[in-house]
């Protein structure tokens, strides 16, 4: 349609998040109109070309090429992922009266993010030397400047159109930029040659008072940045990544199938595999991946030790544009066999096909919203895939209800998986998977460190915010037993976000084994699982807070109130330090801060709450006193 074009359109996202900053960032009023689609008419609302522009030069030049352009030349806020708010990953000088006018009072930040080794201030130095060379260049040298122009240009600017980054990228994405400020270097270096020149001909002295001053300028613009930067670019002495990578395949049983999805939970997991050799008897599949015919086919052959994933389909049913989504019609209205579910779904009649739009588009679908898997009883107990302490609570046959109107590829594989593989060879899910890819399988996970045992058994009920049962043996011989923890505890190894990240799900992996060690009377091996939690990572390195309140918790129920204390105080603490900070800010500069003031106040509230009809209700009180600054009311009331 004619009237939905417009010239260098630069928004194209679906994603409900995705609209709302591109609303903020191109600050869109838009212009409503109504098209025709294949569900009949819908009304739209349609960006202008200048609210487009608005959003490419806001977001796509200022945001995601300026501000790491800054970072390189000015100075870097910390290293937390920025998301357009000011305590994020922001450019900064280290020149109080500029940086507190854009991001707010600095000295006055929760000190786990001023303090951050990350927090690198350049004092706008190099980007000065760089200026200075480029105009000295562009006057001296014209061809040579266009030459280095160009290829700043090209690397940098021209990168930002063919990109068209949407908002809320997954990660930072600085590196897209890297050819563009190394050219911008060349104009840093060029620059001793312009303070020289000034100098010669200032003072008609080529030694003292020209080569002097200008050799000093070469050293000090990278001395500068060494010192800024080596604290947290030293990654001697860091083996996380590697003994995270074998935390998650020693959580795993003999030749298990273990699903992961993103990066930091795929990569580093086949490096220990490919290169370290370790636990080379795991099948990784990424479930990202297994939309893609090509790793479909890696799946189907042997790797190492690791035997094929068990399909009962034939890999040339997954073929690129093949099975890519299929729609759940519940047709059947009652469990099905799962086996004859995928016979039917790997069909390519067309009497066993829907077309959706009524345009002759067919589909694969799923004729049923629960799918009957078998269990023998006996050889699940035999085989160990479920341990004898769990024996009573065996479903044979399991019914898995799907929790999807839409399988994607990747979920076909799983339900193929599990047709094919019939509890022979245990099938984990990494906890970092997301719950939007458990499709249901979630009431039979049991959680046995850093992966959730898919199970033929009856779980409890998870509380608020889990996932799963913890299996209390298996994860506490683990976590205690078999875990590294790539020097964490070491002062002078710096962790970075992605560090902090992955350790702040460690704590509150020890919380909830604590805190079940706990409810079953364990007081031993509790207070050894939450001491073990507290110890992985210091407080100084990573302060404690939300995701530390289940430890907390755990030496409350077992009576080590003085630790707790110390425990809930600091959390306490950490919390007020941010929301102190936010309400220091105008209404316009608490964009994005969404996240930053809502964990700070739940953690407010889950202490309140655990803590009002206990002996420690004087920090309840103290965190009751701190949220009716932000409520208006206390809790409860």
């Amino acid at each position: 349609d004619k009237h939905l074009m417009t010239l260098f359109p630069r928004m194209y996202s679906t994603d409900p998040n995705h609209i709302e900053q591109y609303k903020y960032w191109g600050g869109i009023s838009g212009r409503k109109m109504t098209i025709k689609t294949r569900g009949g008419d819908k009304q739209v609302e349609l960006p202008s070309f200048t609210e487009n522009m608005r959003y490419f030069f806001r977001y796509q030049v200022g945001y995601m090429y300026l501000r790491y352009f800054m970072w390189n030349f000015v100075g870097r806020q910390n290293d937390q992922q920025g998301n357009g708010n000011v305590m994020d990953g922001n450019w900064i000088s280290g020149i109080p009266f500029i940086d507190n006018v854009r991001l707010g009072d600095q000295a006055a930040m929760p000190s786990v993010l001023h303090d951050n080794r990350a927090h690198n201030t350049y004092y706008f130095l190099p980007l000065i030397a760089g200026l200075l060379g480029l105009f000295w260049h562009y006057k001296r040298d014209r061809k040579g400047f266009w030459l280095v122009a160009l290829l700043f240009l090209m690397t940098g600017f021209a990168i930002i159109i063919y990109l068209n980054q949407y908002p809320n990228q997954p990660r930072e994405r600085d590196y897209a930029y890297a050819g563009s400020f190394y050219a911008f270097a060349i104009w840093i270096g060029i620059a001793v040659a312009a303070i020289y020149d000034f100098l010669k001909e200032k003072t008609g002295s080529r030694l003292i008072t020209a080569i002097i001053p200008a050799i000093a300028l070469f050293i000090a613009a990278p001395v500068l940045l060494i010192l800024k930067n080596y604290d947290d670019h030293d990654r001697s002495g860091r083996y996380s990544a590697r003994d995270i990578a074998s935390n998650y395949l020693n959580s795993c049983d003999t030749n298990a199938i273990l699903l992961t999805y993103g990066d930091n939970d795929s990569f580093p997991l086949w490096y220990a595999q490919d290169v370290e050799g370790i636990r080379t008897d795991i099948r990784v599949a990424n479930l990202s991946y297994l939309q893609s015919g090509f790793y479909i086919e890696i799946m189907s052959k042997k790797a190492f030790k690791s035997d094929p994933l068990p399909f009962t389909l034939p890999v040339n049913k997954y073929i690129e544009g093949k099975r890519t989504q299929l729609p759940v019609e519940d047709i059947v209205k009652e469990p099905y066999d799962i086996k004859k579910i995928l016979e039917f779904t790997g069909s390519d009649d067309k009497k066993a096909m829907v077309d959706l739009s009524g345009d002759g588009d067919y589909y694969n679908f799923i004729p049923a919203m629960k799918l009957v898997v078998s269990v023998d009883s006996s050889e699940v107990l035999a085989n160990g895939a479920v341990k004898p302490y769990f024996a009573d609570r065996i479903e044979s046959p399991l019914i898995w209800t799907l929790t999807t109107d839409m399988v994607m590829k990747n979920d076909l594989l799983i339900m193929d998986v599990i047709a094919g593989n019939e509890w022979k060879r245990p099938l984990y899910y990494a906890v970092t998977v997301p719950s939007s890819s458990y499709i249901g399988l979630e009431k039979h996970f049991l959680l046995e460190g850093m992966a959730y045992r898919v199970s033929p058994i009856t779980i409890d009920k998870p509380a608020n915010g889990d996932v799963g049962m913890i299996d209390t043996e298996t994860m506490y011989d683990n976590m205690m037993n078999r875990y590294k923890w790539g020097n964490a505890s070491d002062p002078s190894v710096y962790l970075d976000e992605n560090n902090r990240r992955i350790y702040n799900v460690f704590r509150r992996q020890f919380g909830r084994l604590a805190k079940d060690l706990a409810a079953k009377g364990d007081k031993e091996k509790a207070l050894a699982a939450a001491e073990k939690g507290l110890s992985i990572v210091p407080p100084d390195k990573m302060p404690y807070d939300y995701h530390s309140l289940d430890l907390a918790e755990s030496l409350l129920l077992i009576g080590e109130n003085e630790k707790a204390t110390e425990l809930f105080n600091a959390i306490v603490d950490n919390a007020i330090s941010e929301l102190s900070f936010i309400s220091t800010l105008t209404q316009k500069r608490r964009f994005g801060l969404e996240y930053h003031s809502g964990i700070s106040m739940q953690a407010l509230y889950e202490v309140y709450t655990l803590l009002i009809q206990t002996d420690l209700k004087d920090i309840a009180n103290n965190a009751a006193d701190e949220l009716n600054k932000y409520y208006g009311v206390r809790p409860g009331k």
